[in-house]
């Protein structure tokens, strides 16, 4: 879907001079963001140039504070890389990530509080779980678990 595609749908939910009274923006402008920036009088949209951003930088923390934003994260797709399944150290590897969350929340948790190095320390292991664990879903979505045993062994 293009970006102005899914502004057009987002402003059919919420009318556009509804979004330009909350943004302090024309009501045109608003309706020019729906358009191909190409053709018709449209203008580069807030989620083009959010885009060409993250293009230029490649920094996805950019995407990240977007998600945390909108009360979610930002997992990464895995590389798809065609190889022979290895889905039990695949698994393992899962079960590691999350020992080892564990492990830091343990170390944490040791004198009954959480510092903001630990808290820190603890969103890392966890986001790095979450990332293991999505490539997983994706190869089981996939039956390619060549890409999770690479990942492992740069990990190792």
């Amino acid at each position: 879907m293009e970006s102005h595609e899914l502004l057009k749908e987002v402003f059919d939910k919420k009318a556009a001079k509804e979004v330009s009274a909350d943004l302090g923006l024309s009501t045109s402008m608003i309706y020019k963001w729906a358009q191909p920036a190409a053709h018709d009088g449209g203008i580069e949209n807030p989620l083009d140039r959010i885009e060409a951003l993250y293009q230029s930088t490649g920094d996805a923390r950019l995407v990240q504070w977007i998600c945390q934003r909108a009360g979610g994260f930002f997992i990464l797709n895995p590389k798809n890389t065609p190889h022979p399944t290895f889905l039990i150290p695949a698994t393992n590897q899962i079960v590691q990530e999350f020992a080892d969350l564990l492990q830091v929340v343990a170390v944490a948790a040791a004198d009954n509080q959480i510092t903001p190095a630990e808290a820190k320390q603890i969103r890392a292991r966890w986001e790095e779980l979450k990332s293991v664990t999505e490539g997983f879903v994706a190869c089981c979505e996939e039956g390619n678990f060549g890409a999770m045993k690479k990942e492992a062994g740069k990990r190792n």
